[in-house]
């Protein structure tokens, strides 16, 4: 998350020294490239150019300024970026493809508009309107090799992200690329981190029934050359033997044999149904006998309210809304709520850190996944609160800039520089600071949460019954109350965000509603 105004910082604003002084430095470089360039243009000259230069303008250069990076040329169908941090040029790669998938969802195949991107971590000379070097090279020849919609990343920069992005990695080994002296390692990245578990668990599935195979053809041999009891073998018949009668008596050699028989093994016991499950690969299912942990919920009689603010553009113009009555969870929902789902196999990953934090790294659609699963289990309506209704509840029946007062006071909201908690990589644990008057908790830093409205710029056109604002398969979705890491503007009730529907960022919770 970074500032409202996200503007992209030229070469001079950014202090880099004049033309003819050659500065070096350690960057993580993005490479993008649009695919099948050439045949788009064949096909529609004027409005591929169009298309291009809009896609650029409305998602390359924002999605870029957004990560903390820079972006030093476009190449016409191309662009190059650099970064402080690899896992911000990671995010904004994932961003920018995740965003294009949505865009080309209405259009035919053969109009879709294709970004191949490559990021490197290398040590790089900057010039005031270019980069060079082998890092910026490697970059570029990654690029060159990924396949359409993916991001393909070096070894170096796998190293710096491998434990701080929920995402997967499929490694492709060692690549040599042109003008390159020793290969590269590189990996593919998997923004679905459930996507590398299911072909993990496949691959698993086929070693498992590869083995009984084997064992079963083990079986088989040794059967057939085993000596069964009363001479013979398994793959013979043996010669019919006549029931003893109390006046024969076995040979000495036949009383030797049986002696020399172990006893056959007892059946094994079957395994229980969730072991049998995990060793077949597959996921186990929650059993029905366990408790769900439904959120606390505070309820609100609803009423009207002045919405919005002066304080942003986005945020005006300021209007009437009436909520209705609803329920609204009392804290954001938590790691331990959030893994209950991911235990039922009905969320896409297991959360990490402390139960009672909130948790984070989650994406709109994570968001969905989880209500619609918590209604399932309860049989109880549960859904994303309206951006009105997250409003409603936040300003807890004020109308001032905070719903303390006009001035901010610190230790009221956990965001940047706002209190004496020390800034971590997650936040503190849910109910740490004062509640609101509704009595709701972390209404304004914590986690940025999501709600159920499409992005819009302002509120022009927006409803006033304190409804959720969406239409079709929007790709960017409103997440309200700053988080942590955001200064005290973002703990503001009224102020506004928005970020891509699919993406995960680290910042990013959510709190769940529900009506009467």
């Amino acid at each position: 998350m970074g500032e409202k105004v996200r503007d992209i910082s030229s070469a001079k604003s950014s202090g880099l020294p004049p033309r003819g002084v050659m500065p070096r430095r350690l960057a993580a470089i993005v490479a993008g490239d649009i695919a099948g360039y050439s045949r788009l243009m064949e096909l529609d000259e004027e409005g591929t150019h169009v298309r291009v230069k809009r896609i650029q303008r409305d998602l390359v250069e924002p999605s870029i300024a957004e990560h903390h990076g820079r972006l030093v040329k476009t190449t016409g169908d191309g662009f190059f970026a650099i970064f402080d941090s690899p896992v911000e040029a990671v995010r904004c790669g994932i961003v920018i493809q995740q965003n294009m998938l949505g865009r080309n969802t209405a259009l035919p195949k053969e109009q879709w508009i294709e970004y191949r991107i490559g990021v490197n971590l290398g040590d790089v000379i900057i010039e005031e309107d270019d980069i060079y070097g082998d890092g910026v090279n490697i970059a570029a020849r990654l690029e060159s090799i990924a396949e359409p919609g993916d991001v393909y990343i070096s070894g170096g920069i796998y190293e710096q992200i491998k434990h701080k992005l929920v995402c997967g990695y499929e490694s492709l080994g060692d690549r040599r690329v042109k003008n390159i002296t020793d290969p590269v390692r590189v990996y593919r990245v998997l923004p679905d981190p459930a996507a590398l578990n299911r072909r993990r668990r496949r691959e698993t599935f086929l070693i498992f029934l590869l083995g009984i195979i084997m064992l079963a053809i083990g079986c088989a041999a040794l059967w057939h050359w085993l000596p069964l009891p009363y001479g013979g073998t398994g793959g013979q018949p043996s010669a019919s033997v006549s029931p003893q009668t109390p006046d024969s008596v076995p040979s000495p050699a036949a009383h030797e044999m049986k002696q020399a028989l172990p006893p056959l093994p007892a059946p094994a016991p079957a395994a229980p149904a969730a072991k049998q499950a995990a060793l077949r690969g597959a996921p186990a299912t929650q059993q029905s006998s366990s408790p769900i942990r439904e959120p606390e919920m505070n309820m609100l009689r609803g009423g009207a309210f002045m919405m919005g603010s002066n304080d942003d553009i986005s945020e005006k113009p300021i209007r009437q809304v009436t909520v209705k009555p609803l329920a609204i969870s009392r804290y954001p929902i938590s790691v331990r709520e959030w893994n209950q789902c991911a235990a039922a196999n009905a969320c896409a990953f297991t959360a990490t850190g402390k139960d009672d934090a909130p948790v984070t790294n989650v994406s709109w659609t994570d968001a969905r996944q989880f209500v619609a699963w918590l209604a399932e289990a309860t049989h109880k309506p549960y859904r994303l609160p309206s951006e009105a209704e997250w409003e409603y509840a936040a300003r807890g029946g004020t109308q001032t800039r905070y719903w303390w007062g006009d001035e901010f006071q610190p230790g009221m909201a956990n965001c940047k520089n706002c209190a004496d908690v020390a800034v971590t990589e997650q936040p503190v644990k849910v109910g740490s600071f004062k509640p609101n008057p509704f009595g709701l908790y972390d209404m304004g830093g914590g986690v940025d949460q999501w709600v159920e409205d499409c992005w819009h710029k302002n509120y022009h056109g927006a409803p006033t019954d304190g409804s959720a604002w969406v239409e079709g398969d929007c790709t960017s979705h409103v997440i309200r109350s700053g988080s942590w890491r955001n200064d005290q503007r973002y703990a503001r009730p009224a102020n506004r965000d928005s970020y891509d529907t699919n993406v995960r960022y680290p910042t990013h919770g959510f709190r769940i509603a529900l009506s009467p």
